[in-house]
């Protein structure tokens, strides 16, 4: 069996593993990236949000992604019935970038790992990783091709981008289940040849279907819309049929999207993913380092997915430079602590969210310009910024601010 050497051996070739590899391979190390599946290959997540172009912009992907004529994007629009709470993210409380991208995910993955691969970073797809010895911080990593042929890689540190593959937690039994409810999603890909709104196609919009159900709706610059149902799963069992027959009946349910998605053209056949949130106890190892989606995924709602990917991703690869360099690295306190940060301040909102308190916050009368400029920071993914008290306290300070808008609203009620 063949030994190759590298200084980091990074598994998965999605964002957070190519922007890892990309960071660290422009510090001057070896890098080599070892990825299950043959890109391009599906998968949802295809809404960014503004603080994941930082970590792009650092691993060099802007110029590339440009090129490819992705849809813009300027904000988020939430619906409910007649009501409407359009974010901008030029009016965000946090400085940084103000606009994204929607992007197919298939061509979107396949754009970062052809760039790193330009970059000299290889990339072996079709690679499965069966086995991992570690010797300290040293490992030595057996993967096995399409073909069977098994071959060995031996590296100075880790970092698993695996995404739903999880491969390390799996390997080392560290997962552990999410304390998010268990949620189904049944989504397509559109013709969206009636799309007509004046605001569109420049935002996703999320439509509040029932209480606990909502819609995603994100145009791609192709003209093809990616339309999604997520709810509870008792909720689809009211709609029997095939997953297209069920997805047909849902999109005649809605008002929002009766007559824009009447008999549309799927792309293909509608798709069901569902009990994707899972966490494990610890995103690191003596050895290695867990990002993006493979150290804990929540839910579509706020497009949290590949924004987490991306900056954990950036965070962890200069923490790898630096210990590859003899440096010493707190990483509780320089990796778990931010990453948990960032994924608790996330959880708030998706918890906020489905519990109704979002409800009462996104469509009361009155907004108040600097409390909705502070919220539209976090929908833009800037969920780092203490300055922000929705960020600082984001256990508590949706929950006081619903509570503030009823009180007020019963008030004027009574008078």
């Amino acid at each position: 069996m063949t030994t190759e050497k590298v200084d980091v051996l990074v598994i998965g070739a999605g964002p957070s593993g190519t922007v890892a590899a990309s960071i660290i391979h422009q510090a001057g190390y070896s890098v080599k990236i070892v990825e299950k599946l043959k890109f391009p290959r599906f998968v949802i997540g295809e809404s960014l949000l503004p603080r994941s172009m930082e970590a792009l912009e650092e691993a060099g992907f802007i110029d590339a992604i440009k090129a490819k004529g992705f849809q813009e994007k300027y904000g988020a629009k939430f619906v409910k019935g007649n009501s409407v709470c359009d974010f901008t993210f030029k009016e965000q409380h946090t400085p940084g970038w103000n606009w994204t991208w929607q992007v197919t995910r298939a061509d979107f993955d396949k754009t970062l790992a052809d760039t790193v691969e330009s970059m000299g970073v290889p990339v072996c797809y079709e690679t499965t990783v069966t086995a991992i010895r570690f010797n300290g911080s040293d490992s030595v990593t057996t993967v096995e091709d399409i073909h069977g042929n098994k071959s060995e890689i031996a590296a100075r540190f880790i970092v698993d981008g695996s995404g739903y593959g999880r491969v390390i937690p799996r390997l080392f039994n560290l997962e552990k289940s999410s304390n998010l409810q268990p949620r189904k999603a049944l989504f397509a890909h559109t013709v969206d040849v009636r799309r007509s709104m004046a605001d569109e196609p420049n935002r996703i919009t999320a439509v509040v279907h029932k209480p606990g159900t909502w819609i995603w709706i994100i145009p791609f610059s192709t003209g093809v819309t990616s339309l999604g149902f997520v709810g509870d799963p008792s909720f689809f069992a009211a709609y029997p049929g095939t997953p297209e027959q069920q997805y047909r009946a849902l999109l005649e349910a809605e008002p929002y999207t009766r007559e824009r998605f009447r008999d549309v053209e799927l792309v293909f056949e509608p798709r069901i993913l569902e009990s994707w949130s899972a966490t494990t106890d610890k995103f690191y190892g003596e050895g290695f380092v867990l990002t993006g989606n493979v150290t804990e995924f929540l839910d579509p709602i706020f497009s949290s997915g590949v924004t987490l990917a991306c900056v954990s991703a950036q965070t962890a690869a200069k923490l790898v430079i630096r210990k590859l360099k003899g440096e010493a690295v707190d990483w509780d306190k320089e990796y778990m602590a931010p990453t948990m940060q960032g994924v608790n301040t996330f959880r708030s909102y998706v918890m906020a969210w489905y519990e109704g308190t979002l409800d009462k916050i996104f469509f009361s009368e009155e907004q108040r310009p600097e409390v909705k400029n502070q919220i539209c920071s976090v929908l833009a993914g800037y969920v780092w910024d203490m300055s922000n008290p929705f960020v600082q306290h984001h256990d508590t300070a949706l929950k006081r601010l619903a509570r503030t808008i009823e009180l007020t609203e019963i008030i004027k009620q009574d008078q």
